[in-house]
């Protein structure tokens, strides 16, 4: 089993989705190793963001995910962070495959109500950055 991290955004904690994010993730196999809710505050969502400093996006997104509370979840899979990549879809909701939870419940590619970690990127050190290895269970 592989490990990935799924961020349900301020937009999803808003409008009352977090319920109905996970159980999405479960029914797609996924076991929820850790969770908690959290508020960022800026510098948090701008460490967080790194990756992205420099991108015009950037100051968007990091005053975005700080703008409220996030649910955070360490989930375990076989070959977790493709899959959870492809239950969530597209970074836009409008060109995400029907039936993904950023088409079913994103707005727009800012909000589009959840972050799931990069399988070429570091999983792990998104992970790290929200939990201790204490607060995960791997069952």
């Amino acid at each position: 089993m592989k490990r990935t991290l799924l961020i349900i955004k301020p937009d999803a904690v808003k409008r009352n989705l977090a319920g109905e994010i996970l159980k999405r993730i479960i029914d797609a196999g996924f076991k929820i190793l850790g969770m908690k809710m959290m508020w960022l505050d800026k510098d948090e969502g701008a460490r967080f963001y790194e990756i992205h400093k420099g991108k015009d996006f950037y100051e968007w997104l990091v005053n975005f995910i700080s703008s409220g509370p996030i649910v955070v979840c360490c989930l375990g899979a076989e070959d977790a962070p493709q899959k959870l990549r492809t239950v969530v879809g597209a970074t836009d909701p409008k060109k995400a495959a029907v039936g993904t939870i950023r088409n079913l419940f994103g707005t727009s590619v800012g909000e589009n109500v959840v972050h799931a970690s990069a399988p070429d990127e570091d999983p792990e050190r998104e992970i790290k950055f929200f939990f201790s290895e204490k607060e995960i269970f791997n069952y």
